[in-house]
C-alpha cells in the first residue's frame, strides 16, 4: 500500500511540474491546507479519491492516470472480470478496485470498495466532491452519514445521493464491508 500511495504522490508532483501549478492552488481546490497537500504528494498521508477526482477534473487528466499511472484505451467497451480490476489501497483500511479503468471518456467511475473495521472511537472521515454517488452494499453492514443524517445499510441495500453533501462511512459489527461505489 505505501508504495502505491507514494507513486500517486509522485504523479501529483509530476502533474504540478508539467502544468506549473503551485501547491497552494491544488490544496485550495481540495479544501485542505498546503501542509496536508504536501503530505499527500510525498506519500505520507492517506489519499482521498474525492480529492483525486477534483484534481483530475480541474486539470483535464484521467483519474486512472493519477491512481494507476495508466491512460485508458478502450472506446466501445471495457470488460473487468471478477476480482481483476485495477486496485489501489489509498489508505490502510480502504481498498479500491476500479471496474472501468480502461474505458476512455467515461462519465462515471465505478469501484468495488473494501473497508476494514476501525476502533469504534475512530472519528468518521467526511468528504464531499462534485456530482452524485451511488453505493450498494455487497457484503457486511455500513453506517453512512450524509450531512447530519445517519443511515444503516445492510447487504443488498443501496443509496444514491448528492456527493456535494459531506458524507462518510464506517463498518459495523467489527467486520469488513464491501460495496459498489459509482461516482458520477
Amino acid at each position: 500500500m505505501d508504495e502505491q500511495i507514494k507513486q500517486i504522490g509522485e504523479r501529483l508532483r509530476g502533474l504540478r511540474d508539467v502544468l506549473d501549478i503551485d501547491k497552494q492552488e491544488i490544496a485550495a481546490l481540495c479544501g485542505i491546507t498546503t501542509e496536508q497537500y504536501e503530505k499527500m504528494e510525498s506519500g505520507e498521508s492517506e489519499l482521498s479519491v474525492a480529492n483525486l477526482q477534483k484534481i483530475s477534473k480541474e486539470y483535464g487528466i484521467s483519474l486512472d492516470v493519477l491512481m494507476f499511472g495508466e491512460e485508458p484505451h478502450m472506446r466501445n467497451y471495457f470488460l473487468t472480470r471478477k476480482g481483476q480490476g485495477m486496485r489501489v489501497e489509498r489508505r490502510k483500511a480502504y481498498q479500491y478496485e476500479s471496474l472501468a479503468s480502461g474505458f476512455r471518456g467515461r462519465k462515471a467511475d465505478p469501484f468495488i470498495v473494501t473497508v476494514e473495521p476501525k476502533p469504534a472511537n475512530t472519528p468518521k472521515e467526511m468528504n464531499s466532491h462534485s456530482g452524485q454517488e451511488f453505493n450498494m452494499v455487497l457484503e457486511g453492514t455500513m453506517e453512512l452519514t450524509i450531512g447530519s443524517k445517519v443511515l444503516i445499510l445492510n447487504e443488498g441495500d443501496s443509496i444514491y445521493f448528492d456527493a456535494t453533501q459531506p458524507h462518510g462511512m464506517r463498518t459495523l459489527n467489527d467486520k469488513p464491508v464491501r460495496f459498489l461505489a459509482i461516482i458520477f
